[in-house]
This record gives C-alpha cells, sequence and structure tokens, in this order.
C-alpha cells in the first residue's frame, strides 16, 4: 500500500456558473496535480462538494477522473454516509475502473457509539472489494472515532488498511502509532499538521492545500518522509497563513478562489456553500504570489 504514502489531494469538483459540473475544468485540475507531482488523487471527498451531487453526476465524474488520468497516479473514492445500509449499496455497486480504495468518513449526524461506528465499518469492508481508507473527522461529523475503535478495525478486517486523521490529537494519533498493525497507514487529514504528524510515523497527508499549490505542498511533504525535517520547515511555515486563508470562509470556498486566481478552473459552489468575499479572495492572492514568487 506504498501507493498511498506521500500527498494525496482531495480534489475540488469544478462547477460552471451555472452550476452543472465543469468537465474542461476537472480535467484541467486533475493535470495540474500530476503535473505538481502528487501522489494520488482523492474523487469526492467533502472537498469536492459529494453532498451536493447526485448518483448519476458521482458516476459520470469518476469515470471521467478514472479516463483523464489513465493510470498515472493511484486514485481514491470517497463513498460515505450515515445510512450504513446505503453505503454498504454504493460500494458493493462501485464498478469504476482504476480506482485503488475507497475513502469513507465516519457517519456524520446520527452521532454514534463507538460500538455504532466499528459495526457501519465492519459492514463497509464485508462490501467492499477495494481496500478501505476510514475518515475521522469529528468538526463535521459530531462524533470522534476513538482510537481504540481505529485500532480495532485495523486488526480485524484486512482491507480497513489506513485512516485519514483530522481529530487534531495527537494524544489520539499517538495511541493509533502504538497500537495498530505495523502495516496500518496514519495520514494526516489536516494541512498544517502534516508535518509534526510525519515526525511521528503518518505516512502522509490527504490534502486540500494541493489542489492550489501541489508542487509546493508535495516537495515538502517528501522531504519530511525522508527525515528531512529541517529542510521542510521553511516550506511547511510558507503555506501555514494560505492555509489559514483558504478555510477562514469554509471549504472548498477559499481554495477555489485560489484555483480560479491560478487559471486552473472556476470559483462556483453549489449551495448552501457561497462564494468567498472580495476581500478574502484578495488576501489570497497575495499569499499566493509570496510563495510562488
Amino acid at each position: 500500500m506504498n501507493k498511498f504514502h506521500g500527498t494525496g489531494v482531495a480534489i475540488v469538483t469544478p462547477f460552471n456558473e451555472d452550476k452543472s459540473v465543469d468537465y474542461d475544468g476537472l480535467k484541467s485540475l486533475i493535470n495540474y496535480q500530476i503535473d505538481g507531482k502528487v501522489d494520488y488523487l482523492v474523487s469526492l471527498g467533502t472537498t469536492g462538494e459529494a453532498s451536493t451531487l447526485n448518483k448519476q453526476e458521482k458516476e459520470k465524474i469518476w469515470a471521467f477522473t478514472a479516463e483523464v488520468n489513465n493510470g498515472r497516479l493511484p486514485l481514491v473514492a470517497g463513498i460515505g454516509g450515515n445510512d450504513t445500509a446505503l453505503v454498504s449499496e454504493s460500494i458493493k455497486s462501485f464498478t469504476q475502473e482504476g480506482y485503488d480504495a475507497i475513502l469513507s468518513a465516519s457517519p456524520n449526524y446520527n452521532k454514534p457509539t463507538q460500538e455504532g461506528i466499528y459495526q457501519h465499518y465492519k459492514a463497509l469492508s464485508e462490501a467492499s472489494s477495494l481496500p478501505i481508507i476510514l475518515y475521522n473527522v469529528p468538526g463535521r461529523t459530531a462524533s470522534n472515532v476513538s482510537p481504540e475503535t481505529t485500532c480495532r478495525l485495523a486488526h480485524d478486517f484486512k482491507n480497513i488498511i489506513a485512516t485519514k486523521e483530522a481529530s487534531g490529537s495527537f494524544d489520539q494519533f499517538n495511541q493509533i502509532m502504538r497500537d495498530k498493525p505495523a502495516d496500518f497507514m496514519l495520514i494526516s487529514g489536516d494541512d498544517p499538521i502534516a508535518l509534526p504528524m510525519i515526525s511521528i510515523g503518518a505516512v502522509g497527508v490527504i490534502s486540500v492545500v494541493g489542489n492550489a499549490l501541489p508542487l509546493q505542498l508535495s516537495e515538502m511533504i517528501r522531504k519530511c518522509l525522508k527525515g528531512q525535517f529541517a529542510e521542510a520547515l521553511p516550506a511547511h511555515l510558507s503555506l501555514l497563513e494560505f492555509t489559514r486563508l483558504i478555510f477562514t470562509e469554509g471549504n472548498p470556498g477559499g481554495v477555489k478562489s485560489a484555483l480560479k486566481h491560478l487559471k486552473v478552473c472556476g470559483d462556483s459552489v453549489r449551495l448552501p456553500l457561497v462564494n468567498i468575499t472580495k476581500d478574502l479572495e484578495a488576501k489570497i492572492a497575495k499569499q499566493i504570489a509570496k510563495i510562488t514568487a
């Protein structure tokens, strides 16, 4: 599973001004990521606004992404939700060629117990012919996947290969690193703490920042994975303000603004998300100029 070491990017879904999917923009974005030397792509995660896409749109986006990628990078499909039966069926019926794993966030809104989370992922494991990456993001789901549950799943199901951890808790990261199977991967789900997470054994990041600055981020992550933390630190620090800004008014509005400024794709989002303010756009553009100078 070394294909998931390094920089994964949770790519945005570009929209036209009429809110239809912008496939030309998506092609441009995929090629921009590959030119930026990232290691793999995640299609239709949170950053891809999957919750506002219907079944037919998702299937077309997955197929188009695989076609444009053409085997150049490993691909991960984001398939999640808070109805275990429906998510299991979606995973069973996932037939897109060219994908290497599924990323699935812990159920949101229901606020299941740890046993409920375990049973949810058990069902997904049994439904999936592809490896599964857990995704713990309590800020969105309103419930945390504990280290005990993460490691229990990792030990019990061989096709559960990693966790994307966005809890922000180093106590939690430390426990996972201590108790997980040797081949189970800890992946940072937060750009600003990818460097310190790698220092304790994480294998990389699934990034939002990488949409806009793939080359800068992937070079920094590669240095970290080589243990060159002193060399990586200047790049890490240079990205902090840009990262703060792109999340100030929500994701993916901020990073889509950056992509528009970089002429990769447009910045349209679907309701209930709205475009960021002009003032924030200007601040993001200023940071891009500073980082890419």
